[in-house]
């Protein structure tokens, strides 16, 4: 089954505004504030009908850009070439002055789709098998006032989740109040992520880290505390750090990961499809990461249905990701496949049906695309 053409489709999705149910706009980290969101969709097309599709934040924030170079230098070499030479796409695919991992991660999620399609197969048997029915996942909210947060906190509680995710920065004190202030409203019932997204400096990180210590919050890790350059100062922090640290921009790189994890110096890799290069790629860090000692969680960036479906594809296969999987699924105002997830007692289904198991809506996609 031969790849004979393809679409790249730009599309903007609204988030849900606070105050209604489910609403967790404007979603508030270190760096930015998400009302909407712009996402890109590919369909690859083959000789047999069957098509398979992938999907991707808008990379540089620009719909644009990230639509011309699939266009120009991803698809082109694809045309005439099967969909099951997964492994010659990712190797063959070499920019040394470009990141070009993220758009080789979107076109393997369709040629995986169309393969599974075309064996009749999910996504999750094509990688071993699943080996739960449902993946688990956390909880996410942006920085919110103290309030509005304990309210999340119960929320969270209340329909069956035992992890919260929380951004953070860029006062910290701040946010180790909030974090008391959610544990308190949660009743001890939730384990705790904060994620300032690079935000911190080590003191503040350790004076975060000490404090939360002192609190009692049962916090499951620290995710990306300081900067990706700033590899070295992991050891020196986990030393002087009960609580575990994370990271999640650092295995976007992979010499950064097997660099920390040489050293000792992380407790968690929170990885994802997309930065990685896509699933094959992003089992081979959780191997790194496994054999490591070294926990595993899935990042989530407002995925729109189909990369939300091959993370759980994903997920479920792949047993050394023992934590639960971030997700802001739940947050959408819109949607553009037939059957959205729904998210029950903390869990999303692994999807069944053939290849990712979801089918986009063409009529909802044209709605909300961009060009």
């Amino acid at each position: 089954m031969q790849i004979t053409g393809a679409e790249v489709i730009p599309v903007n999705a609204d988030v849900t505004p606070l105050g209604e149910p489910d609403g967790i706009a404007p979603y508030e980290s270190n760096h930015d504030s998400v009302e909407d969101v712009d996402r890109v969709l590919v369909r690859l097309d083959t000789d047999e009908g069957v098509s398979g599709w992938g999907e991707m934040l808008a990379a540089l924030a620009s719909p644009e850009a990230t639509k011309a170079v699939f266009e120009s230098v991803v698809i082109p070499p694809l045309i005439g070439r099967s969909v099951w030479e997964i492994n010659a796409l990712i190797e063959e695919f070499y920019f040394p002055y470009v990141k070009i991992e993220p758009f080789i991660g979107a076109v393997e999620m369709a040629m995986f789709d169309a393969l599974g399609k075309h064996l009749d197969v999910p996504v999750s048997k094509l990688l071993g098998g699943a080996y739960d029915p449902a993946v688990d996942v956390a909880y996410a909210v942006g920085i919110l006032p103290r309030e509005d947060s304990r309210r999340h906190a119960r929320k969270a509680v209340a329909d069956g989740f035992s992890v919260l995710k929380t951004k953070a920065g860029p006062d910290w004190r701040q946010d180790v109040d909030r974090i008391v202030a959610m544990d308190e409203a949660a009743d001890g019932n939730l384990e705790f992520r904060l994620d300032p997204n690079q935000g911190w400096s080590i003191d503040e990180a350790i004076r975060v880290g000490a404090e939360l210590g002192r609190s009692g919050v049962d916090v499951q890790y620290l995710e990306q505390p300081v900067r990706i350059d700033s590899v070295g100062n992991y050891s020196s922090l986990r030393s002087r750090l009960q609580i575990p640290i994370a990271v999640n921009e650092d295995t976007y790189f992979k010499h950064n990961l097997m660099t920390l994890v040489r050293e000792d110096a992380i407790d968690v890799a929170v990885v994802d499809i997309i930065p990685a290069g896509g699933i094959v790629e992003m089992r081979k860090l959780a191997g790194l990461a496994e054999h490591a000692g070294v926990s595993l969680a899935h990042h989530c960036g407002f995925d729109l249905g189909v990369k939300t479906a091959a993370m759980v594809h994903a997920v479920a296969a792949t047993p050394a990701i023992s934590l639960a999987a971030d997700t802001v699924y739940y947050g959408w105002a819109e949607h553009v496949i037939d059957d959205p997830f729904t998210v029950e007692e903390g869990q999303i289904e692994v999807p069944d049906g053939p290849g990712l198991g979801v089918t986009v809506d063409e009529e909802k996609l044209e709605r909300c695309r961009l060009d």
